[in-house]
């Protein structure tokens, strides 16, 4: 009888949450090993990978990115032209698409709608060396907001893949 009295308390105490709590995964591991009672001190799985969208700091982050690289291609010489006379509201329109497009790119929530790179650019006859520029006035914006070198080569490599359909047409 006493049996069943102590089986019945166990699981109600289990249905109703009285049991012994699991520790959160930070009291689990300590100095790279999980510490949780019979794990034998094994390694720690890897913290899981924030996505790139992350990494850049959401869409804030990216709306800022974005702020600051379109401020240096205005300042820049070898392309500005192309930027300078750009009435407000198409400003506002292209650093809207570049961060629509740099979100869902990098894993975000963000759908880019705009036109795809080889129709926007066709009769614009972008050069190598504006290319070139572009490259550094986004990597110049990165490293103001401080973007690690692994997002950075990750974010440039996502883009570089458009080169082909931007340059020459």
């Amino acid at each position: 009888m006493r049996i069943r009295w102590v089986v019945g308390a166990v699981l109600a105490a289990a249905v109703i949450g009285g049991g012994p709590e699991t520790p959160p995964v930070e009291a689990q591991c300590a100095g790279g090993y999980d510490v949780k009672a019979g794990s034998n001190f094994a390694p720690c799985p890897p913290a899981p990978k924030l996505s790139l969208y992350k990494r850049l700091g959401g869409r804030e982050g990216i709306a800022g990115v974005v702020d600051d690289f379109v401020a240096n291609m205005v300042a820049d010489p070898r392309v500005n032209g192309r930027f300078k006379s750009m009435p407000p509201p198409a400003v506002f329109k292209l650093k809207s698409n570049l961060s629509d497009q740099i979100c869902e790119a990098s894993g975000g929530p963000c759908s880019y709608v705009g036109r795809d790179m080889r129709a926007t650019h066709t009769g614009m006859q972008v050069t190598e060396a504006e290319w070139s520029a572009t490259v550094e006035n986004l990597v110049k914006a990165l490293d103001k907001r401080k973007v690690d070198a692994p997002s950075k080569q990750e974010l440039l490599g996502m883009l570089g893949s458009m080169k082909r359909d931007i340059v020459g047409h």
